[in-house]
C-alpha cells in the first residue's frame, strides 16, 4: 500500500518513506506531533515539562513542537494509581495512559533506558494507535480486556444461555413506530433522549460543589391533572406544560407497545390521557419527585395506586433496558474498531457507559406482600420476548406470597407456577377492611431480592452484583450494612451505582422505622471499596469524580407528608435536574367523627424543635394531668404518636404514682390482654396507647370515657377511628394538644375553619 500520508502543520501532504534498518532519530518527534493532533485521551495525564523542539521536514518546513506543561492528575488517574499500588495490572494501565498522552509507544520506554541503537523494521508496525500494543493479546489479560457481553453485565458463572445476546434496540437502533427500518437516525434519537441527556451531562468540580451547597427554590406551579385541590411545584424550568401526548412517552418501542396492549386489554380507551402515562412522563424527566397524596390500594382501591405503580415500574424498566442497550451497542462498536486495528479510538468518551457496579434501580418497600405485588406487576409489564423464562418463581411465591392477598391484578400474564399459595377461603375478621388488605399477606419486613434481565429471561434471586434492579425493605438493607461493618469480607458496594431510587408506601415505612431509610440513602453512591470486576476504562467520568449522588433520581411516594419525608427530600435529594413536589389542600377528617363528642384543641407555645417535646410534657403536667389526677372517674386513654413521647409520659406517670396500664408496640401480648381487661373493669384509671400499636393491631379498646390526644397521629384516618371508640355518655370528651410546629398534621386532619372556633388558648 506504500507509506502513510502525513498532514504537516503547513497543510501540505507528505508520504513517509519507509526507513532502512537504521536508527531513526526523528521517529519519536513525528509520533509526538501526530498524537498531539489526534483526539485520543479523554482526560489529561501528567507529563514532564521540557524545552520545545523542532523537526525539519523533507520539504524544508520547520515544525515546532509545543512545550509540554505539567497537569494535575485527574480523579480517574488517581484511582488508577491507587489501584495500581497493589495490582500490577492497573499499574500497567496507568503507565500506558502516560505513554498515550506523551505520544510514546511501549517499545520507546525501552529506548530511553538503553544506549544501544534500536533496529526498526516497517514503520507501519509501530503506529497502530496511541497505545502501540500490536503485540499485546487482550485474551491473555482477563482483567483489562474489552469485555464481552457477559463480562460487561458482570454476570456470575451460572448465567442464562441468552446472556451473551444483545438486547433488542428497536427504535434507538433505527426502527420507526410502524416497525420499518430507518437509516441514519440513531444519533438524532440518542441526542433527544432524556436518558442520554441526563446521564451525558458532566459537571466541573466547582459547579458540583455549588450545587451540593445551594438550596433549590420552587419557582413554578401547575395544576395537577385529575388530582383535586392539588398542584405541582418545581425548581428550574417548567416542563409539564410541554407534554406531547402523541409521542411514545420516551419509552423504548417494545416496552411502549407491550404496555399499550396491556392497557387496552384491561379496558382502557385513552392511554395518552391516563394517570399512569402522565406519571411515567413525570418520572422520565429524571427530576426528584415527592408525591405525598397517593391513595393506597388498601384505602381507596387499586385504581390510583396501580396507575402510579405502573408508571414507576415502566420508568425502571426503560432505564434498565436503555442502559443495557447502550452497553451492547458500544461493545459492538469496540469490537469493530479492534477488527479494523483502530486502537486509537477505543478510549473515546462515547464508550463511557459503566458505573462502579451493575445495579441501577433500587425500590424500597415496607412489606413482602407489597414487594410480591410490585414484582408480579413488573413481570407482567416486561415484554414477552424478554420473559420466555422466569427463574426461581416457585421460591419467590413461597417466600413472598404465602398467604391470600385480595387484589384484582391481572394474573393471566404470569407463569403457571406464580400463583399465590394459600387458602382460597377468606376468613372473617373484626379488623377494618384496610387493615385486612394491608396485612392480609406476607408481613415480613426484612427482605431483599435481586432481579436480573437478559434478552429472553428474568432471573429472580440473582446475585446483587449481577442484578439490574434490587427490591428490598429498609430493614433488609440495614441488616446487610451492619453485617458489612462487622465482617470486612462483606460489603454493600452494589449500592454505589444506584441511579433511580424509588420509595413506595413511605407512610407505612414511617410506621416501621424511618431512620432505616436515612441509613440506606446515606450509603448510596459512595465510591466502592473494591473493584468487583468492573472495567475501569468504561466508567463514566462523573462516577469517578464522586458526583453520582447529583445524578440519582429519587421518587418518594406516600399517602401523607410528614417532617421526616420533607427532611429527606430537601437534604438528601440533590438531583441536578431539579425537584417536583405535589402540594395538596386537604379536606380534613372531622366529618368522619360519628359521635357527638366535645373536641377541645389546646395550643401550647413552643419556640423550637429541640424544645418541643419538653414544652409538650410541661404543658401536659401543668394543665392537663391535674384534672385527671383529681377526677374520681377512670376510663382515660392517652393516645401518643411517638414511642419516645410514650416513654416520657410513662416515666412521668410513674413519678406521680398514678394508676395506669400500657399498650405499646413493644408490649408483650400477654401484658396487652391483661391491660385491656384492667382498663375495661376500672382497675386502672389511665391507659397509654401508641399510634404504632394501633397501626399493627387495630385494637378496639373498651371502657374509654375521656380521650386525650397527647400528639396528633400521623395517619389521618386514625383520628376519627380513635374518637369513635369513646363510649357514649354525658361526660365523654376529647382533648387535643398541639403547637405551631404541628401545623402539617393539623392541616392534614382538621378543617381549618373548625379549628378557629374550637381552639382554647
Amino acid at each position: 500500500m506504500g507509506g502513510k500520508i502525513k498532514i504537516g502543520i503547513n497543510g501540505g501532504l507528505k508520504r513517509n518513506r519507509k526507513p532502512e534498518k537504521k536508527v531513526d532519530t526523528n521517529k519519536r518527534s513525528r509520533k509526538k506531533n501526530r498524537v498531539s493532533e489526534a483526539k485520543v485521551a479523554r482526560s489529561p495525564s501528567p507529563s514532564i515539562s521540557g524545552d520545545s523542539s523542532e523537526e525539519v521536514l523533507p520539504s524544508g518546513n520547520v515544525v515546532h513542537e509545543p512545550a509540554r506543561v505539567y497537569k494535575e492528575p485527574s480523579m480517574y488517574e488517581n484511582l488508577l494509581m491507587t489501584l495500581g499500588s497493589g495490582n500490577d495490572t492497573f499499574a500497567n494501565v496507568y503507565r500506558r495512559r502516560q505513554r498515550e498522552e506523551e505520544g510514546r509507544s511501549d517499545t520507546e520506554d525501552e529506548d530511553e533506558g538503553s544506549e544501544s541503537p534500536i533496529v526498526s523494521g516497517d514503520e507501519d508496525d509501530s503506529e497502530e494507535g496511541p497505545d502501540n500494543e500490536s503485540n499485546w493479546d487482550p485474551s491473555t489479560r482477563t482483567d483489562l480486556q474489552e469485555p464481552t457481553q457477559a463480562t460487561v453485565l458482570q454476570s456470575d458463572d451460572a448465567e442464562s444461555e441468552h446472556e451473551d445476546e444483545p438486547f433488542d434496540t428497536d427504535q434507538e437502533d433505527g426502527i420507526d413506530g410502524n416497525g420499518q427500518r430507518r437509516h441514519s437516525v440513531d444519533i438524532s434519537l440518542m441526542s433527544i433522549s432524556s436518558f442520554n441527556i441526563h446521564l451525558g451531562h458532566v459537571f466541573k468540580q466547582a459547579e458540583a460543589d455549588d450545587l451540593a451547597k445551594q438550596k433549590q427554590k420552587f419557582k413554578w406551579e401547575v395544576p395537577a391533572v385529575d388530582i383535586p385541590m392539588s398542584k405541582w411545584i418545581g425548581t428550574g424550568e417548567c416542563f409539564l406544560k410541554d407534554n406531547n401526548e402523541s409521542s411514545d412517552c420516551g419509552l423504548k418501542l417494545k416496552l411502549y407497545k407491550h404496555w399499550l396492549d396491556l392497557y387496552n386489554s384491561s379496558g382502557g380507551n385513552d392511554f395518552h390521557s391516563s394517570r399512569q402515562r402522565h406519571f411515567f412522563s413525570l418520572c422520565n424527566s429524571y427530576r426528584d419527585i415527592l408525591y405525598c397524596n397517593k391513595r393506597p390500594f388498601y384505602l381507596k382501591g387499586l385504581g390510583e395506586d396501580s396507575s402510579i405503580m405502573d408508571g414507576y415500574i415502566m420508568h425502571a424498566l426503560n432505564h434498565e433496558f436503555k442502559t443495557r442497550d447502550l452497553v451492547t451497542k458500544n461493545e459492538a462498536k469496540l469490537a469493530k474498531l479492534r477488527e479494523n486495528n483502530k486502537e486509537e479510538s477505543l478510549n473515546g468518551e462515547e464508550f463511557l457507559d459503566h458505573g462502579f457496579t451493575r445495579p441501577k434501580v433500587l425500590i424500597l418497600l415496607p412489606l413482602a406482600s407489597i414487594a410480591f405485588r410490585v414484582i408480579k406487576r413488573l413481570i407482567q409489564l416486561t415484554p414477552l420476548s424478554h420473559k420466555v423464562t422466569v427463574e426461581h418463581m416457585d421460591r419467590f411465591s413461597d417466600e413472598f406470597g404465602t398467604e391470600e392477598v385480595n387484589d384484582n391484578d391481572d394474573k393471566n400474564d404470569l407463569p403457571n407456577n406464580a400463583l399465590i399459595k394459600g387458602s382460597s377461603k377468606s376468613q372473617k375478621s373484626s379488623k377494618p377492611s384496610d387493615f385486612q388488605l394491608l396485612f392480609g399477606g406476607n408481613n415480613n419486613d426484612n427482605f431483599m431480592i435481586g432481579i436480573k434481565f437478559t434478552r429472553r429471561s428474568i432471573k429472580l434471586y440473582s446475585d446483587f452484583y449481577s442484578s439490574d434492579i434490587i427490591v428490598a425493605s429498609p430493614m433488609g438493607i440495614v441488616k446487610k450494612i451492619e453485617q458489612a461493618e462487622y465482617d470486612k469480607e462483606k460489603d454493600v458496594d452494589y449500592l454505589s451505582s444506584i441511579e433511580v431510587l424509588i420509595i413506595d408506601h413511605a407512610d407505612v415505612i414511617s410506621m416501621q422505622n424511618w431512620s432505616h431509610v436515612n441509613s440506606v440513602v446515606e450509603k448510596l453512591n459512595h465510591i466502592p471499596s473494591k473493584q468487583h470486576g468492573t472495567d475501569v476504562m468504561r466508567i463514566r467520568q462523573w462516577y469517578l469524580n464522586g458526583h453520582a449522588r447529583l445524578y440519582r433520581q429519587t421518587i418518594l411516594l406516600s399517602s401523607y407528608l410528614n417532617p421526616d419525608m420533607n427532611s429527606l427530600f430537601n437534604s438528601q435529594c440533590l438531583n441536578y435536574q431539579g425537584k417536583v413536589k405535589l402540594v395538596t389542600e386537604y379536606k380534613g377528617v372531622l366529618p368522619k367523627v360519628l359521635l357527638q363528642v366535645r373536641q377541645i384543641y389546646q395550643r401550647f407555645d413552643s419556640t423550637s424543635l429541640t424544645d418541643a417535646d419538653d414544652d409538650r410534657l410541661d404543658y401536659f403536667a401543668k394543665k392537663v394531668f391535674p384534672k385527671i389526677k383529681d377526677s374520681v372517674q377512670g376510663g382515660t386513654m392517652i393516645f401518643i404518636s411517638s414511642y419516645f413521647e410514650f416513654v416520657r409520659v410513662r416515666n412521668f406517670l410513674k413519678s406521680q404514682n398514678s394508676s395506669f396500664c400500657l399498650l405499646g408496640e413493644y408490649t408483650k401480648q400477654s401484658d396487652i390482654s391483661r391491660a385491656r381487661v384492667w382498663f375495661f373493669e376500672g382497675m386502672r384509671k389511665i391507659m397509654l396507647y401508641t399510634e404504632r400499636a394501633h397501626f399493627y393491631h387495630r385494637y378496639k379498646i373498651r371502657g374509654i370515657k375521656n380521650l386525650i390526644i397527647y400528639s396528633i397521629p400521623e395517619r389521618k384516618e386514625f383520628y376519627p377511628e380513635v374518637i369513635n371508640m369513646l363510649e357514649e355518655s354525658e361526660d365523654m370528651s376529647c382533648t387535643v394538644l398541639f403547637s405551631r410546629l404541628d401545623q402539617l398534621r393539623v392541616m392534614l386532619h382538621l378543617v381549618y375553619s373548625i379549628i378557629l372556633c374550637l381552639v382554647v388558648f
